[in-house]
């Protein structure tokens, strides 16, 4: 079992940045994949950065690259979501989440392959 913990969400205007922040609990934070999901009303949980165990190799979609980045500090069971220029349509609830195949290629992470989620944090940009 882990648990997941998110924070650092909140209000921001447009074009500002939020650390995001994720702190694992339970078993070993090193047996997991991590990945940062979002889900805004009326739509579905998406990916938005997905880092391996070792925090060697990362993944974005096109849709956020170059805008976020992930990152993990595995001394401190932490995942981190770095946001920057963000935009009224990032408005969505945050939620970060592990995956116990360590052999996983994080670009092929899904929504439905997680076995851990957070209860997330919830970001608003404004305009």
């Amino acid at each position: 079992q882990v648990q997941l913990v998110e924070s650092g969400g909140g209000l921001v205007q447009a074009g500002g940045s939020l650390r995001l922040s994720c702190v694992a609990s339970g078993r070993s934070f090193t047996r997991y994949a991590m990945g940062w999901f979002r889900q805004a009303p009326g739509k579905e949980r998406e990916l938005l950065a997905a880092v391996s165990w070792s925090g060697d190799v990362t993944y974005y979609p096109d849709s956020v690259k170059g805008r976020f980045t992930i990152s993990r500090d595995n001394a401190k069971n932490t995942v981190y979501l770095q946001m920057s220029s963000l935009k009224p349509e990032d408005t969505a609830v945050y939620y970060c989440a592990a995956d116990s195949n360590l052999n996983i290629r994080v670009a092929t992470m899904t929504t439905q392959g997680m076995d851990y989620w957070g209860k997330g944090t919830l970001v608003t940009v404004s305009s």
